[in-house]
């Protein structure tokens, strides 16, 4: 075969390979199949904790498209108990329990073990004699000679302390546009604008129109915050401007919710050290100019961080004389074994307890139950 004839035979192979290759092209694209559509998200039967989606409630034109904003929705636990979550509280009573128990009868140990549970309590110097006197008394009479019955006469008497105080969160009834204020006061990083948006959450829920005013103007992205849980559980909202005077925010929010028929007004007011005079004086301004309007201050809630022990108890003492503390909210009480505390406070101040916050979740602020909260000390 002369050179001719090769050249000829390679041109026709090079000719037939890219006829079929154009072939196999045209084939595929004629072929291909439908892109794969993404799956539909939607919010039915989603669990909580998932990204749901929210449709948009505007008017859709007729052919139009509607993308549906996706948004991040928190888990929302179920209450927990005060038995259930006192863990680190009733440790400390657990040893000073076991060594009572594991006695034939009641010695001088069986108090000392006593005493230093209770003051690791932070139940107070002054309660924890009163308690162990009595208590030393009655045996000491005979009426009490087993072990079990000492631990289980202290359990009683620590629950008479606290048994008898109004525990209910004040709500006047008043005419459509004078709506109660609830205003909420204590040092910074105790979880203030947390547990007002909780609180919250429960009230619309129970029905009532609720309103927050950002009073804290101070710490960055408070009003944000707080924003945001008003969002959460449907309040109105109102702020002011940043470093601004708090108390011209406190008299705006009572006006807005009497204008728009709001039940409650829950301020929000900037953690200030209690031994700070004139931040002391501030905060006493937004209490009285919250009332100059048509509102009326039903509550003030000092909130109290529980792992603080025994220095929550000069917080209270320093806020109760600004601004007429009419109640405490005891937060962080799950991770805090210094919960004895709450002696103190309703003992010596005569303020009662009248919520705990057991944990993170949007259901952890519950009522405080005196017997469960004892009881779950003394669990054995």
């Amino acid at each position: 075969m002369g050179t001719v004839e090769i050249g000829l035979l390679v041109l026709l192979v090079v000719v037939f390979v890219f006829g079929v290759g154009v072939v196999v092209a045209n084939r595929r694209n004629q072929v291909q199949p439908p892109a794969a559509r993404p799956p539909e998200r939607t919010s039915s039967g989603a669990k909580s904790g998932t990204i749901l989606q929210e449709r948009a409630t505007d008017a859709e034109t007729p052919g139009s498209t509607t993308i549906d904003p996706v948004v991040e929705v928190e888990p929302e636990a179920a209450p927990g108990t005060l038995r259930e979550r006192l863990s680190k509280a009733r440790s400390t009573f657990s040893g000073a329990i076991a060594g009572v128990l594991g006695r034939s009868g009641i010695t001088d140990e069986s108090f000392e073990e006593l005493e230093e549970a209770l003051l690791r309590a932070d139940v107070g110097v002054g309660i924890t004699d009163e308690l162990l006197d009595g208590l030393r008394a009655k045996v000491a009479a005979k009426e009490i000679t087993e072990p079990s019955e000492l631990l289980d006469a202290l359990q009683a008497e620590m629950t008479a302390r606290l048994s008898g105080a109004d525990r209910s969160l004040t709500f006047e009834a008043r005419g459509e546009h004078e709506p109660n204020v609830w205003m909420f006061v204590g040092v910074n990083g105790v979880g203030k604008t947390t547990t007002i948006g909780k609180l919250a959450n429960q009230q619309t829920t129970n029905g009532r129109k609720v309103l927050l005013a950002a009073g804290d103007t101070f710490r960055a992205a408070a009003a944000e915050q707080l924003q945001t849980w008003a969002e959460r559980s449907g309040a109105e909202f109102v702020r002011g401007a940043e470093g601004g005077d708090p108390s011209s925010v406190i008299f705006d929010g009572v006006e807005r919710a009497a204008a728009k028929g709001a039940d409650i007004v829950m301020a929000d007011t900037a953690g200030r050290l209690h031994n700070k005079s004139n931040l002391m004086d501030e905060l006493a301004k937004v209490r009285r100019v919250a009332e100059k309007g048509a509102g009326k201050v039903t509550e003030t809630l000092l909130v109290i961080d529980a792992t603080t022990g025994q220095n929550g108890m000069i917080q209270a003492k320093q806020f109760n004389e600004v601004t007429e503390v009419t109640g405490v909210v005891l937060t962080k009480l799950d991770g805090s074994a210094k919960g004895g505390i709450v002696f103190a406070i309703e003992t010596d101040l005569g303020i009662p307890i009248k919520l705990v916050g057991i944990g993170e979740t949007i259901g952890d602020l519950i009522p405080f139950d005196p017997t469960d909260f004892v009881d779950a000390l003394f669990e054995r």
